[in-house]
């Protein structure tokens, strides 16, 4: 009986948020707006933290994101994103001897959910022929939840996060597009590598810095499609 409810509850949410897409995309007095899109993008993670002080290009990871973008005007765009993908680092790769020494190591699945507000620079042209691209700047909240392995301790395992960053959105030809983007995640947890918070044992190698937070970034390549409204004469 639960599972047919669950089943059931599942089944309104998916028609609700159709509906909702629906209600978007069929109204609104400007008859021309690009309002709704719809992306995909691939791309790779990277974490900063104890095991990784800095960003490498060898701890780059892969990952993933569906996206909603919602375009009220020119100049500002909303959007809704899920992302998954892996991040990790190894103490090995490290030059520093109190790292070496250590030699610890992390792998762990990251997934967010977001929404961020987009400003264009430039704004996109409504023409059918326009010449369409912008770069542009966003920034958010989110929330996280990441699985450290290893991991050790009952330390929580999600986090809000600040998204920001940077992008660039090119339309190649009408409805598609694609996209470039490259964001920092400020997150609230110092457990994604396994290593931060309180110290778990008196073995200083065994611990990490408390006072910095682990941070990750997302780079990203997208296609996106957008609905256009079609007049009638």
């Amino acid at each position: 009986m639960k599972s047919f409810s669950k089943f059931i509850n599942a089944k309104y949410l998916l028609l609700n948020l159709a509906a909702g897409i629906y209600f978007f995309g069929v109204t609104g007095n400007d008859v021309r707006a690009q309002k709704i899109e719809i992306g995909a993008g691939l791309g790779a993670l990277n974490y900063k933290g104890d095991i990784s002080p800095s960003l490498g290009l060898r701890f780059f990871k892969p990952a993933g994101s569906v996206f909603f973008r919602y375009n009220p005007n020119q100049t500002v765009s909303l959007k809704a994103e899920l992302m998954g993908g892996v991040i990790g680092a190894d103490d090995k790769h490290s030059k520093d001897p109190f790292q070496q020494a250590r030699n610890m190591s992390f792998t762990s699945r990251i997934f967010e959910g977001s929404a961020v507000a987009e400003y264009n620079f430039l704004n996109f042209q409504e023409r059918r022929f326009a010449v369409n691209w912008s770069p542009y700047l966003f920034g958010g909240i989110g929330y996280s939840k990441f699985n450290p392995s290893p991991q050790v301790g009952g330390y929580k395992t999600s986090t809000f996060v600040l998204p920001y960053g940077v992008g660039i959105k090119y339309q190649v030809r009408r409805p598609w597009n694609i996209g470039i983007e490259y964001g920092a995640r400020k997150t609230y947890s110092d457990y994604l590598d396994n290593l931060g918070g309180d110290p778990v044992n008196t073995d200083k190698l065994q611990q990490g810095d408390p006072s910095l937070k682990d941070n990750y970034y997302y780079l990203r390549l997208s296609v996106t499609y957008t609905f256009y409204k079609i007049v009638c004469p």
